[in-house]
């Protein structure tokens, strides 16, 4: 049983949170509260805050409006912009009767009853916090080829939280529910993480006790970037973020994730050395026929010329993710995290030291 599990007995949550970080979300804003406010529980008192990084594009008078016919929607203001930071002030200035804090993308697509579903799931599992997986979908054509290739091994190595069917405890997932109580423990979201917050706090969550718990039938939609651009800087971000998080908790790197800087690497080195050792590009070649064949595999199987898309998207996310990890080991520097050190959400006054 959790450490945490007392907080909220079942069915007798005394607060819920609900988190929705936003910038420049006016085209899906009011579809994703209103989905969220769809079969909230029927114990419990749910109050959903909208937390703005500075919206131009009119997302802040959206929630305004509709804050007027929805008496527990709120707005706060995040001067600091990013989502770790929006979910820390929320928990901060909002959270402090509540038991549960779910958090929400502004570009996801949420199921009926998503704020019951992970509020049953934490009472029946008794976990810290429940994460879920995200079907990835898309309007354009590069956008399907980079949903459908991120949820297969070649996009995302096998990853349980992109795709996955099977429920159960893991490391790290999408972030969806957590027990207020493990969220202040562990210190919330470190505010100098721009990316990879989440996967940094599972670290903290699990060193101290707390059981994270993937629940595969409460699912996700979530439209990937439309552009190799937008592609090629998320996926740098992450990779640069994820080169703190494991040198901050060593061990936490996976397989899947040591493969793309290796691969990186030995690919540039098989290049550069090939005008002497000509066999060396069998290599790259043969990446090259792995893509090609995901690229052909995932046109047929869709019935979509899209498809073709596939291995050119997986291989901007796979370069991408080399060289921010490559040169956040060069570039950033890294403590190992101890217990007592980092963020404190500090769970009487509701500040961060």
């Amino acid at each position: 049983m959790s450490i945490d599990a007392p907080a909220v007995a079942a069915g007798t949550a005394r607060g819920i949170l609900v988190v929705i970080p936003t910038l420049n979300e006016a085209r899906g804003i009011e579809g994703v509260i209103n989905s969220l406010y769809e079969d909230l529980p029927a114990q419990g008192r749910v109050s959903v805050v909208v937390v703005d990084g500075g919206s131009s594009d009119g997302t802040v008078s959206i929630v305004q409006r509709m804050s007027h016919l929805r008496p527990t929607l709120s707005l706060l203001h995040n001067d600091r912009r990013i989502q770790s930071a929006a979910v820390n002030l929320a928990a901060r200035t909002a959270g402090h009767d509540a038991d549960v804090l779910v958090r929400c993308d502004a570009h996801a697509v949420y199921p009926r009853g998503f704020v019951r579903r992970l509020v049953e799931t934490l009472d029946r599992t008794q976990a810290d916090a429940v994460v879920v997986p995200m079907d990835s979908t898309g309007d354009s054509c590069l956008q399907r080829a980079v949903a459908w290739v991120s949820d297969t091994p070649v996009g995302s190595g096998g990853s349980a939280h992109r795709g996955g069917r099977t429920s159960g405890f893991i490391d790290h997932g999408h972030h969806a529910a957590f027990r207020m109580a493990s969220f202040r423990r562990a210190g919330g979201y470190d505010e100098s993480f721009t990316h990879n917050e989440d996967a940094e706090l599972d670290c903290r969550q699990r060193q101290l006790g707390s059981r994270i718990y993937l629940d595969a039938d409460i699912r996700l939609g979530y439209h990937p970037r439309d552009s190799f651009k937008g592609l090629a800087r998320q996926y740098f971000s992450y990779g640069r973020g994820r080169s703190r998080t494991v040198r901050r908790h060593p061990g936490s790197m996976r397989a899947r994730q040591l493969a793309l800087p290796v691969h990186f690497v030995l690919s540039a080195l098989c290049l550069l050395l090939a005008a002497w050792l000509p066999w060396l590009l069998a290599w790259p070649a043969l990446y090259l026929a792995v893509l090609a064949a995901a690229s052909l595999a995932i046109s047929v199987k869709h019935r979509s010329i899209c498809g073709l898309l596939a291995g050119p998207a997986a291989a901007a996310m796979h370069a991408s993710w080399a060289l921010g990890f490559l040169s956040g080991l060069a570039l950033l520097r890294e403590r190992r995290w101890q217990l007592g050190t980092g963020p404190v959400l500090d769970a009487a006054s509701g500040t961060t030291r």
